[in-house]
């Protein structure tokens, strides 16, 4: 048996379908209606998510080490809030007020609201190597041996000579970049509190119990603090003084907010656009209706499968039921279309439904089939993102021919016992049918015009560029993301840095020096600012240094400060205060520094805090630095990473570089298989792939020239592209296929539902460019523009070169036929 008598087999298979379904209309339309409730009832709990972390396979170690954080350290960030609009002592008021009262409410661990600046100025000297320390000791002899001398009466100094420096700057300046220095606030002008004057802004830390990836969490605890803050009376801080929220909890929600608005959006507005679009199509309500039913059911069905296989919805697979909706209208258009046409020509409804089915419902099952196999190309991937996009999109697309299978044939039989006839649409006028007669007498300078401007735009495919930076994917208007990258500012540091989990305490030590090994061993080129742990905050050799300290101590207090250089006054008195200082242990650092390292209640083991001198929201500068950060072996064989969302971002972008290749190459395989099995021909296959191949590399090429970039998200366009363009060529091959078939109204029939078709199925993208999150809004303009460069190609290149193919047919036959450039070819593709 051929395989094209097995597709005609098919082909009737479903036409007969089609007529059971149009003969008894009611009992189609009654399992719809159970199979469109059940859907509902299994997608009515359906919510997006859109953390990071929950697009990586759970097996990923930097999931699992993100959520053994969360567990153990109750995740990174902070609930910041900002006092803005008042002066220094008046904010300083304010914080010293609030801090005590947000600490009490019941999802505050702990406030953060001054730097432990006072404690390590005081015990700095601790901090201070033995032999740096010593070094110190001895300036401090020489310049008490000189004062001796200089007290002496009898004692005459040959010549004159400055007297030993007591600056031990040079000293400092080799410990500056330690923790001790870096969290008590140096460089912001000895300030206690993380205010900045010129602002006119402070700031507290809210650490809460809780991790801000649960959403249903991160609002109440915002909700929380705000409406304690709304009950206070804020006037008495100064006219104009407000609070303002931001962090990591209130930038979640905020992000969350919009995406979740975009998508509504989005679908709205691709439901309206297509329900205009239609309307344009057909000059028909009905017909809109016959169209849009079908879609609706499906959607309901493929949803109902989200509720049961993934229960929420992610980043990607959030606005796919406007993405389906446009493609399924496509189906119902050609099937609509053609069914109208043949009811025009004489044939009976029920005559018409079993020729539609067997042939353009064919073609739409194909076509369908198709698409569904370059979107489980997606499933290949481990990101979860493009695993769930793919194997949603699929059976999106053939529950999509289904539901018109079920449903358009029985609607159809119910509108025709009523006595409704479609408009007919004149085939021979109208922009196609213009297209249609003027590509024959041209085809040669379309061909030709078309094919060099294809060849300029691959050759510059190779200038584009991937995006890493993921601060250009998220909405950086809003006001909590601008607030919050003023809180760096006033910090001096990261508010959010990763976090080293070790399971004994006393491994933070070791911890702390392999990183700071690492950023010595990549010198400028490191990406780690500092590094911080209860452990490392305690220095060794105390009692040493405190016997050092005390001898110190003792010679500074006989110098006399009026004796002092003026300039070196201030060290002088600041250093015998420093001298005096007694050892310490982790209990005696400021409770404010102790509980940023503290595990969260119940849990055990240390905790580091690794702090990064570039924006993690970079993508390559993101990159560098999980390799430094991760990875480090202890001494009891042991290892352990870095954890933190960076280091998912990280993973992603590694994972999206990785398998986008291997993704492409599976989806083009795959729609040029099953063309190839469907179709029956390898010649056929080929042909139809070829609009399809030739839009994606001028794309790409078009790209480059635009300035637009690839990106995480909106490489998913790409191969949602060659799934959902090559079904034009596949409807223009088999049309031409057709015995008796004309080109000029082939085409204007074929061409005008082909354009529908390509409208609809970017529509749902289109309704992504007014999205304001800017990684939705990437995957609508590059989306667009690809099915922009596929209508031109589809519907001008490509009938431009199957004449060009027929006429050299012609004429290098054996029987060639005389034809000129007036009269029109009739290329016929291989049976």
């Amino acid at each position: 048996m051929s395989e094209m008598r097995w597709s005609e087999r098919f082909e009737a298979a479903m036409g007969s379908l089609a007529v059971r379904g149009h003969r008894r209309p009611w009992v189609a339309l009654f399992v719809t209606l159970v199979l469109t409730g059940m859907g509902t009832f299994l997608a009515r709990n359906l919510s997006l998510n859109a953390d990071l972390a929950n697009l990586l396979p759970k097996s990923f170690q930097s999931v699992q080490d993100l959520e053994k954080l969360r567990t153990r350290f109750g995740g990174m960030g902070n609930v910041v809030v900002a006092g803005i609009g008042a002066e220094p002592e008046q904010l300083k008021q304010f914080v010293d007020d609030m801090a005590p009262k947000l600490g009490g409410l019941s999802e505050i661990r702990f406030v953060n609201y001054q730097r432990p600046s006072k404690f390590f100025e005081q015990h700095a000297l601790y901090y201070v190597d033995l032999p740096d320390l010593k070094l110190i000791q001895e300036r401090i002899d020489a310049r008490f041996a000189w004062e001796k001398e200089q007290a002496n009466p009898l004692f005459v100094r040959l010549e004159e000579s400055p007297p030993p420096s007591l600056d031990f700057t040079d000293i400092e300046q080799k410990y500056t970049g330690g923790a001790n220095q870096r969290l008590s606030g140096t460089g912001q002008g000895g300030e206690l509190y993380y205010l900045d004057p010129q602002e006119r802004m402070v700031v507290m830390l809210l650490k809460a119990k809780g991790s801000s990836a649960d959403l249903g969490y991160s609002k109440k605890v915002i909700a929380q603090v705000q409406d304690y803050l709304s009950k206070q009376d804020l006037s008495k801080y100064g006219p104009g003084f407000r609070t303002e929220i931001t962090g990591t909890f209130k930038k979640k929600i905020d992000q969350q907010g919009v995406i979740t608005g975009d998508l509504a959006r989005a679908s709205s507005l691709a439901i309206v656009l297509l329900l205009a679009y239609l309307a344009f199509h057909f000059r028909s309500a009905l017909s809109v209706g016959l169209t849009m039913a079908p879609v609706a059911a499906g959607l309901m069905w493929t949803y109902g499968f989200v509720g049961v296989a993934y229960g929420q919805v992610n980043l990607l697979t959030g606005f796919l039921a406007a993405v389906l909706g446009g493609l399924g209208v496509e189906h119902g258009i050609h099937l609509l279309g053609r069914w109208g046409t043949l009811r025009s020509e004489g044939m009976t409804s029920e005559e018409a439904v079993r020729e539609t089915f067997s042939h353009t419902g064919f073609s739409a099952l194909i076509s369908a089939l198709v698409a569904a196999l370059t979107f489980l190309s997606l499933s290949l991937s481990e990101f979860r993102a493009f695993h769930e996009f793919g194997v949603i999109a699929a059976v999106g697309m053939m529950v999509s021919v289904g539901s018109y299978l079920l449903i358009l044939p029985a609607m159809l039989g119910v509108v025709s016992k009523w006595g409704w006839t479609p408009r007919t649409h004149q085939g021979q006028s109208g922009p196609m049918a213009v297209l249609a007669r003027f590509l024959p007498r041209r085809y040669r300078a379309v061909a030709l015009v078309l094919g060099v401007a294809l060849v300029a735009l691959i050759s510059q495919a190779y200038r584009v560029t991937f995006n890493y930076d993921s601060t250009k994917l998220d909405d950086v208007s809003l006001p909590s993301v601008r607030l919050d990258r003023r809180i760096d500012h006033i910090l001096g540091y990261s508010a959010t840095p990763v976090v080293v989990l070790t399971d004994k305490e006393g491994q933070e030590r070791e911890a702390v020096n392999q990183l700071l090994a690492r950023k010595q061993q990549f010198g400028k080129d490191s990406t780690i600012d500092f590094v911080g742990a209860l452990e490392d905050l305690v220095p060794q050799q105390q009692l040493e240094k405190q016997a050092l300290l005390q001898s110190i101590h003792k010679k500074l207090s006989r110098i006399d400060p009026e004796k002092v250089a003026k300039e070196t006054r201030a060290n002088l008195v600041r250093a015998v205060r420093m001298s005096d200082a007694k050892p310490f242990t982790r209990e005696d650092l400021p409770v404010s520094l102790r509980r940023q390292f503290e595990p969260a209640a119940g849990q055990k083991g240390g905790v580091v805090l690794v702090y990064a001198n570039v924006s993690l929201s970079d993508g390559v500068g993101t990159r560098r630095f999980t390799k430094e950060v991760r990875n480090l072996q202890l001494s009891d064989g042991s290892q352990v990473s870095a954890a933190g969302e960076a280091l998912i971002l990280a993973d992603i972008l590694d994972m999206v570089a990785k398998e986008s290749p291997r993704i492409l190459v599976a989806a083009v395989l795959s729609v040029f298989f099953a063309m190839w099995m469907t179709l029956g021909s390898l010649r056929n296959a080929l042909i139809c792939m070829l609009p399809t191949l030739l839009s994606i590399a001028g794309l790409v090429g078009l790209m480059a020239i635009l300035g637009l970039q690839f990106n995480y998200l909106n490489i998913v366009v790409i191969p949602v592209l060659i799934g959902t363009t090559v079904d034009a060529g596949v409807h223009l091959i088999e049309r031409l296929g057709e015995p008796g078939a004309d080109f000029v109204t082939v085409y204007a029939e074929t061409g005008r539902a082909i354009t529908g078709g390509l409208l609809t199925s970017a529509i749902g993208f289109l309704a992504l460019v007014f999205a304001k999150h800017p990684g939705l809004n990437s995957i609508g303009d590059l989306a667009n523009l690809g099915f922009a460069v596929n209508m031109v190609v589809v519907l001008v290149g490509f009938p431009a070169l199957l004449l060009l193919v027929d006429r050299w047919r012609n004429k290098h036959s054996a029987t060639p036929t005389s034809t000129t450039d007036d009269e029109t070819p009739h290329p016929a593709p291989e049976s």
